[in-house]
């Protein structure tokens, strides 16, 4: 971890940022820009498109990025889950394949974990995996899987072995999703949008090059995954930070200043990932009610919220710049953030009254707190629900008895899960 002061980072942030953002260059040669100089993800290793830096070193050059206007980083599963763990546990020659278009927002990726049976029970999942000589023939399900009808690549688990316990049988891949093998099918939402996918694998191939740890090991890769994917749904601000969409294709060629087409299906989800900040913060005066005492209190405690992750999010990045793994305060922040979520949706249409029955961008706000309304009870089920947090939380910081697990020491193939009951 490169050990320079947050001020001396912040100014030496702010003067590149000045001396290069464009706002009319193309978006994709903006970040082309922004991967080389190690500026969009400051936290991630030098040799790997960042700086090294700690979490503070971090913030202040996020500040001084926000402070020029410029874009942020791409956004989305790839760097924010799959990219820090091909770091963590991947190859030399995998990071050297799949980070460079990763960070210039090139290719989509998505996450291909939980299954129908196998959502909080992730270890019970079926899809299965089969070695052919150099590749891996995979069949089987995955469902809620963000942007896969986008996506180039799928970061995937399947059980490569039914003979040990299902924790060890595991294996962590990386999928070709443009491939004959895989069919996507989009899920219709209550928000009209299409944000979820269920993904059906039949004889797809992935070579063994793209095993991401050792086989039968996946299990430890995907709880770095998961970690890194709750401390993103916990991290304030996120939504704000990124120069495009979250879920989908970004416009490459567009003008890297021109604000990008993230509204409609998915305001909703950009709202509840960060970018409700500064819409609830404004509320009050938007409404008439700047000098509602009840309003400005309830929107202080949603900022109290905010505050709480973004501190917690600081000490995740700090834990792992010290060489440290995520922890347990991953599963805080997650469970903070639910409840923000959940403040924001309520708060927000008790303000706009019968306008928040209201829906298109024609409304107050673009119509985003309502899109957050419907969207909302998804932040308390993705990236692992509430009550397996609090089971985390309560195992592995209160010390408190762990949930029997008459599984824990039963081959997989002997279990009476799923389709195999």
């Amino acid at each position: 971890m490169t050990t320079v002061s947050p001020a001396s980072v912040r100014e030496e942030a702010e003067t590149w940022f000045r001396e290069n953002w464009d706002p009319e260059i193309p978006l994709g040669h903006w970040w082309e820009r922004l991967a080389d100089s190690g500026w969009g993800f400051p936290t991630w290793p030098e040799r790997w498109f960042g700086r090294g830096l700690g979490s503070d070193q971090a913030k202040q050059a996020d500040a001084a990025r926000a402070a020029v206007g410029a874009v942020g980083p791409p956004s989305g599963i790839g760097v924010m889950m799959a990219g820090p763990t091909i770091i963590d546990h991947g190859t030399e020659e995998q990071c050297q394949r799949f980070l460079p278009d990763m960070v210039t927002g090139k290719e989509v990726w998505c996450q291909l974990f939980s299954e129908p049976g196998a959502g909080s029970d992730l270890a019970g999942l079926q899809a299965r995996a089969e070695r052919d000589g150099d590749e891996w023939v995979v069949n089987g399900q995955k469902v809620w899987t963000s942007g896969a009808q986008f996506s180039k690549w799928g970061i995937l688990i399947a059980r490569t072995s039914v003979d040990v316990p299902k924790h060890e049988g595991i294996t962590f891949f990386v999928i070709d999703m443009d491939q004959p093998g895989i069919e996507v099918r989009p899920l219709k939402e209550m928000t009209g949008g299409a944000t979820f996918n269920e993904v059906f694998m039949t004889d797809a191939r992935v070579p063994h090059s793209n095993v991401i740890g050792e086989p039968n090991r996946g299990w430890g890769v995907a709880v770095t995954t998961l970690a890194h994917e709750r401390n993103s749904l916990g991290a304030s601000g996120m939504a704000s930070a990124a120069g495009g969409v979250m879920i989908g294709r970004n416009d490459l060629d567009r003008p890297a200043g021109r604000k990008s087409g993230g509204g409609g299906e998915m305001a909703g989800m950009a709202a509840a990932f960060g970018g409700g900040g500064s819409m609830i913060a404004g509320l009050p005066a938007l409404v008439g009610r700047a000098d509602d005492k009840v309003l400005r209190d309830k929107v202080m405690r949603i900022y109290t919220l905010m505050e709480i992750t973004r501190f917690t999010s600081l000490r995740v990045q700090a834990a792992k710049a010290a060489g440290r793994g995520p922890g347990p305060e991953v599963s805080t922040g997650k469970l903070v953030a639910s409840e923000m979520v959940r403040q924001l949706r309520d708060v927000g249409l008790e303000a706009l009254g019968p306008h928040g029955q209201l829906m298109g961008e024609d409304t107050p706000l673009g119509g985003m707190l309502q899109q957050l309304a419907l969207f909302s009870p998804a932040i308390s089920i993705a990236g692992g629900s509430d009550q397996i947090q609090r089971n985390i939380i309560g195992e592995r910081v209160l010390g408190l008895p762990g949930e029997p697990r008459v599984d824990k020491d039963v081959p997989f193939a002997e279990l009476k899960v799923g389709t195999q009951r």
